[in-house]
Order: structure tokens, then C-alpha cells, then sequence
């Protein structure tokens, strides 16, 4: 499966490529929510090629309707992550596919095909970018940490979130080396594993946001939770909390206020 999952979600990669470097047609899922025709042309290349070759997975897939897809063994796609910096020309964009066997992790791919970086991990396999092994951070202290976050879409109408966003932010960068915000929730956790950031932590997340970056950065040693430091519901969680799993219990002591 590793190979032929890794050949198509390259191919699909030449149709987020060309997107990226053309003019762009946006429409709005939301208020801060985009959605391009090239999300679509992805999703619907990853979903069709899948289900050929796939055929004991289901799909589940950013703007398809799963009501009735059951998690269990599935696939899980989030065609362009990162949708806000594709559109404006940020390289911070990749396809994410998890997949999950029995509802357990099984495999990770997130790919960029801007800088040409793929992430790729198997359980019990490790994790690897373009081939050579990756592993997280052997930093320990939070204040010699750099974190990353994001800022969920629904900060842009629900101010409780917006509040919480900032509150977290102000009991934070005192605490760390600093903050970063790229934009996409799969590459975030693919640098906390391959050591870039020692932390990254974010709300109102999606299961194709993080399933395939959630198993990359476990094969690389990291450790990753809900706020409250037990196991992590990509399903029903409000927060991630992702770490090398050195600086895990003081990240949280901070975030849960």
C-alpha cells in the first residue's frame, strides 16, 4: 500500500502545484474559510484513485459529505491544508492523508509539493522526510522552546474563542524562546517532529488536519494529547497539544487556564 499511496498523492500533488502558481478563483466556506477549485480537483483525484485501489478503506474527506461514512477503516484526506496561504502564494501548503486501520494509526503522508517535501510514517516503522529519518527535539526547557499555534476561523465571530486564543498567547510567549503561526495544521506537527518546533498546540482542529501529522510526529518520538494530558479524540477535542514530549507537562501547567 506505502508505495502506490505515495505515488497518487504525488500525482496529486502536480494539480496543488500548477494551482499554486495560477490565478485563483476563491469562495468562502465561511467568513475566514476558502475553499478554491483546486481543493476540489485534488480531493476528487485522491478520492477516485483511492477507492481503485483502496477498496476495503472508506473515504473521509474535507469538503465531501461524510454523514455517513464510518471511521473505521478509512482514509482520510485534507486535499489542500493550508488553503489561505496557497491562494496567496505562501509555500506553507501540503496534502494529508491518514489512514487508519480498525480506527488504529496505520499510515501518515503529508506532502508539499511547493518545497518539495514529503513526510511519510508506517507505526512501529518510524517517520522520514524525502527518505532519511526524522526524530523530534531533545530540548527540555519550555522557555528555550519555539511553539507553534494557529488561530481557528471561528475566532473571527466567536469571541469566547478569540479570548481563549489570546489569553493562551499571553501566558505563553513569556515561557518560550517564541511563537510561530504558518498557517497549516499538517506541517506544524510534521516540524515539531522532525525537530523544527519542540511544541505546537491549536483549537477547533478537523480530523484531515491532523490525522496523518499526528501519526508522523508519534513514529518520531513525539507525544501528543488533549488540553487536559489525556489521550487525544481527533474527533471530539477541542484542543491538540503535540510536544517532543520533553517539554509536554509544562506546555499543558500553562495552556490550561
Amino acid at each position: 500500500m506505502q508505495k502506490e499511496l505515495i505515488k497518487i498523492i504525488k500525482k496529486a500533488g502536480k494539480i496543488l502545484e500548477k494551482g499554486f502558481y495560477s490565478k485563483k478563483e476563491v469562495n468562502f466556506k465561511a467568513k475566514k474559510d476558502l475553499v478554491t477549485k483546486y481543493d476540489l480537483a485534488v480531493e476528487e483525484f485522491l478520492k477516485k484513485e483511492f477507492s481503485k485501489k483502496f477498496k476495503e478503506f472508506n473515504i473521509i474527506a474535507e469538503e465531501s459529505n461524510n454523514s455517513d461514512v464510518e471511521f473505521n477503516n478509512s482514509i482520510i484526506i485534507d486535499p489542500i491544508d493550508g488553503t489561505t496561504n496557497f491562494v496567496n502564494g505562501l509555500p506553507h501548503t501540503a496534502i494529508s492523508v491518514g489512514v487508519y486501520r480498525d480506527k488504529k494509526p496505520y499510515i501518515g503522508v503529508v506532502y508539499n509539493p511547493i518545497l518539495d517535501e514529503l513526510y511519510f510514517a508506517k507505526v512501529k516503522k518510524g517517520s522520514f522526510l524525502n527518505g532519511k529519518r526524522i526524530k523530534v527535539s531533545s530540548e527540555d526547557s519550555l522557555q528555550k522552546s519555539l511553539l507553534a499555534t494557529g488561530f481557528p476561523y471561528s475566532s473571527g465571530e466567536n469571541t469566547k474563542d478569540l479570548k481563549d486564543v489570546v489569553k493562551k498567547i499571553e501566558n505563553i510567549l513569556p515561557n518560550c524562546q517564541d511563537l510561530r503561526r504558518l498557517g497549516s495544521a499538517s506541517i506544524d506537527l510534521c516540524l515539531v517532529a522532525r525537530g523544527v518546533f519542540e511544541g505546537y498546540y491549536e483549537m477547533n482542529l478537523k480530523p484531515w488536519d491532523v490525522s496523518a501529522g499526528i501519526i508522523i510526529l508519534r513514529e518520531a518520538g513525539g507525544k501528543i494529547t488533549n488540553i487536559g494530558g489525556t489521550s487525544f479524540d481527533m474527533f471530539k477535542d477541542k484542543y491538540i497539544v503535540a510536544t517532543n514530549g520533553k517539554i509536554h507537562k509544562e506546555l499543558l501547567d500553562i495552556l490550561d487556564i
